[in-house]
């Protein structure tokens, strides 16, 4: 029995499932998911000594690479200085106006210790200020387990094969309103069935938990025409694609050049620099609503954590255009060399997306994947043997087809030509699959 092995039959008897998140599972995938013990730059280590190119970076925060000395001696240093405090400190601020100087209409931010916090304290903040109770979400986006959020909920609820959640009553389903995702005339039908009660439309800035689906050109944009008509509010998650998809996230490559703004953001992931924290952001109309200004209340004992705070600004200080221009460059070689060998073997395929994020679909290189049914209809059973291929050959995906692809600022040309090497016999595997 391999230390994996062993770690993963002690954890299951402690643990539901053996872990603290679904997805670490592999129930899509199958087998036993590894036990990491080290990371550093672009590369785990597991605890039976194996080394691998990581190509989840933590779900997106290891932005700079796994243990960056930067970040590392910022958190060394803040450690120092004490863990948690109870009381304001000043880099609460400090990393705020780094998320300011990089977001078009964040006025104010309130920070909070992760994204299902900062999506909730969101869509509380936006029936308050309308005084409305209707949210629209779209089918297959994930804005974190709060009730009200998980139908159709995509990422780990899509590979659990779960249409949402127990535990979520039909009062707390009633009050949002799910539509598919790029569909214009449902949001034009939904307000004008409901639009006196909607309060906001929440989003994926650029949806990420179904695979990554690319919004059709100006999708955004008359998301946030048609909030403001109706006096709603457009609520843009950019949990995972904040400071990843570009250095302002996906609006940078969307709001920024069309010329909107949401009314409010949500941030995690990259903020943290791999410590646990999250943000919302938005307008100070909108913002001064939340206590102790106004009468939405929120509250955490660790928003603002002192260690979390110099991690996050450690990392946005040191993303830079170099890096970014090197996420850029580095994804698209990848997406080219997965292109060249799933083509060489056969293999019908998509690549979706989102900046310097992206996935692939299978079977679907006629019409692409526009939304969940889309994603759904893929021939994800070719996933699973492409999974376990790259991960004998030491690199290691998202154990879910249903999940966006991440590179760093730490993945050289050694680090990519091992991906490389593996990708043609994964392709392979993947296209002799049997469903």
């Amino acid at each position: 029995m391999s230390n994996s092995e062993q770690l993963f039959a002690e954890a299951r008897e402690i643990m539901p499932g053996g872990v603290n998140s679904p997805v670490r599972a592999f129930g899509s995938v199958g087998g036993i998911p590894p036990f990491m013990v080290g990371a550093k730059g672009a590369y785990l280590t597991d605890a039976d000594g194996k080394e691998y190119v990581d190509l989840v970076c933590s779900w997106g925060p290891a932005l700079l690479g796994h243990a960056h000395p930067e970040i590392q001696a910022a958190v060394h240093a803040a450690v120092d200085r004490g863990l948690s405090f109870g009381a304001s400190t000043p880099d609460e601020a400090k990393l705020g106006a780094l998320i300011k100087s990089r977001m078009g209409g964040v006025e104010r931010v309130r920070m909070v210790s992760t994204g299902t916090e900062a999506t909730m304290t969101a869509v509380r903040l936006a029936r308050g200020f309308t005084g409305r109770e209707l949210i629209i979400k779209f089918s297959g986006c994930y804005h974190g387990h709060l009730d009200g959020l998980l139908a159709d909920a995509g990422s780990g609820v899509a590979t659990l094969a779960l249409p949402g959640s127990a535990g979520v009553t039909a009062a707390t389903a009633a009050e949002t309103l799910v539509l598919p995702y790029n569909d214009r005339a449902a949001i034009e039908a939904a307000f004008a069935e409901h639009g006196a009660n909607i309060a906001a439309v929440i989003t994926e800035s650029a949806p990420c938990n179904m695979g990554v689906v690319t919004p059709e050109e100006g999708f955004n944009k008359f998301l946030k025409e048609t909030t403001a008509k109706h006096g709603a509010l457009l609520i843009v998650d950019e949990v995972l694609t904040g400071f990843r998809a570009s250095a302002s996230g996906y609006w940078g490559l969307t709001g920024k050049v069309e010329g909107w703004e949401a009314d409010l953001y949500t941030f995690g992931k990259v903020i943290g620099g791999g410590l646990p924290t999250a943000a919302l952001g938005g307008r100070a109309e909108v913002m001064d609503y939340l206590a102790p200004l106004g009468p939405v209340y929120q509250a955490g004992t660790l928003s603002g954590n002192p260690v979390a705070m110099a991690a996050g600004i450690a990392q946005l200080t040191h993303a830079t255009d170099e890096v970014y221009a090197h996420l850029s460059k580095q994804s698209q070689a990848l997406q080219d060399a997965i292109t060249e060998s799933f083509n060489a073997a056969g293999l019908d395929h998509s690549i979706q997306r989102a900046g310097t994020l992206f996935s692939v679909a299978f079977g679907t290189s006629e019409k692409g994947v526009h939304n969940y049914a889309d994603a759904q209809a893929q021939e994800g059973f070719r996933y699973a043997p492409f999974f376990h291929s790259m991960l004998d050959s030491g690199i290691y995906l998202p154990p879910s087809v249903f999940e966006a692809w991440f590179v760093s600022a730490a993945h050289d040309d050694a680090a990519m030509e091992k991906i490389f090497a593996a990708l043609p016999v994964a392709a392979r595997a993947a296209a002799a699959a049997k469903a």
